[in-house]
């Protein structure tokens, strides 16, 4: 009887142990008390302030929340978000690239936010966001991702670089109707001849669409089919870029010494233009010394205003996170007019990706044609189609990169891109 007595108390002790052990593992989502959530987010100095202060805006209307912002360089930022979801250390909430949220939503480690913003908790609804900037943040009416706001692709143009190159503003040439590809061309070869650079080009998809279909082409057709072999349009614009790669007027921002970027040679005025979103305008407005405005891209369809792809980033909120409803009530609030306003009036880094609030835009007072801004967002778009197939988007740049090195020609490289994303496509929807 003895022994059956210990071996019973033994018995409920390792019970006791076992549902102590699966408690340990269980989420937390209690939000009493003070609650302290992190958030991780790339830019420069100048973005990083303009992110605080939607920040410090939500912990003044939430005290019992604290919002710490923990900054990731943008190189190597995907890889080190994927190894802290992993590993179970990513932080509550955090921004994903629109070329690789599909990816992250496959690791099942983010929240779907569907129901909590149709909730009172939310202080924004689905609706409010601009149509076409979901792209594959949203699977089957699952929204995985809010977009933060938006950056539709424009010029920067160096004012002092032009006038010393004998070059004329842009926005004559626009006014003129002649602010196309062979002005461009012409343009940037008077820059070059000067000493100076014409143009960085970026080797990401986003500078890639924006050619691609201010040329009125297309890549991948309604389906997601790549039609590159067969569009003439956007093979052209494959053309063009490597033409002007070859003759000098464009360099390839991947072909320039270490940590030398085209935004540091536009403040230093050794180029003449860079394409960007509004990410560049608080660190440019910042040096007093340089002189600049926006133009848009120039097109080969006789439009003015083509459409330019628009860059945006998605707010994700981790699955593990010991504070669900505190981290989605936040997401809510950044990606919120309220939030967005917060963070883009004055010299902003981007434009809203929510309804109603165009006046961050229009009333802001440099440069003086910010309003190009607005018109590239109503006509541009995201891709959701290179975007949807995890991965994809890496592979297809990658090839592109030794286009934009010149050691691939134009049309090697249409042949490979083609046979690349064919192979892709087929795998992904063959699963």
């Amino acid at each position: 009887m003895e022994r059956l007595a210990y071996l019973t108390v033994l018995i409920l002790l390792l019970f006791s142990l076992l549902l102590s052990a699966c408690g340990g593992n269980h989420r937390e989502n209690t939000d009493d008390g003070e609650v302290q959530l992190t958030m991780s987010a790339w830019g420069n100095p100048a973005e990083i302030k303009v992110y605080q202060k939607a920040l410090d805006a939500f912990m003044a209307d939430n005290p019992e929340i604290k919002v710490e912002l923990v900054p990731i360089p943008n190189d190597g930022y995907q890889d080190k978000i994927m190894t802290q979801l992993s590993g179970g250390k990513a932080p509550d909430i955090f921004y994903v690239g629109s070329e690789w949220i599909s990816k992250i939503v496959e690791t099942g480690k983010v929240v779907d936010l569907s129901d909590f913003l149709s909730s009172d908790e939310s202080y924004v609804k689905p609706d409010e966001f601009a149509e076409g900037l979901w792209g594959a943040a949203k699977i089957n009416n699952q929204i995985y991702g809010l977009a933060v706001d938006c950056n539709p692709f424009v010029l920067y143009y160096n004012k002092k670089v032009l006038e010393e190159a004998g070059v004329k503003s842009p926005q004559e040439y626009y006014d003129e109707g002649k602010w196309n590809w062979d002005t461009f061309a012409e343009v940037t070869a008077q820059i070059k001849e000067s000493g100076k650079k014409g143009f960085i080009l970026d080797g990401w998809s986003g500078p890639l669409f924006t050619w691609i279909w201010t040329n009125g082409g297309e890549m991948y057709d309604e389906d997601g089919h790549i039609i590159l072999s067969e569009n003439e349009e956007a093979q052209e614009a494959f053309k063009y870029i490597s033409d002007m790669l070859q003759q000098g007027n464009f360099t390839y921002s991947g072909s320039l010494p270490q940590g030398q970027g085209g935004d540091a040679m536009f403040m230093s005025n050794q180029v003449g233009f860079v394409g960007a979103g509004r990410w560049y305008t608080p660190m440019f407005s910042e040096n007093k010394a340089l002189e600049f405005d926006y133009i848009p891209y120039p097109t080969n369809t006789g439009e003015q205003q083509g459409t330019v792809s628009i860059a945006t980033a998605y707010m994700v909120v981790n699955k593990d996170s010991k504070h669900l409803d505190a981290a989605m009530k936040f997401a809510s609030f950044y990606t919120s007019p309220e939030g967005q306003k917060a963070r883009l009036e004055g010299n902003g880094n981007a434009v809203p990706s929510v309804l109603g609030a165009d006046e961050i835009i229009t009333e802001a007072e440099f440069p003086e044609h910010a309003g190009y801004l607005l018109d590239a967002r109503n006509k541009g778009r995201v891709d959701d189609k290179q975007s949807v197939v995890p991965g994809m988007d890496k592979e297809i740049m990658d090839i592109i990169d030794l286009m934009y090195l010149g050691e691939q020609s134009a049309e090697q490289t249409i042949q490979a891109v083609t046979k690349k994303a064919t192979e892709m496509i087929d795998e992904y929807r063959n699963q």
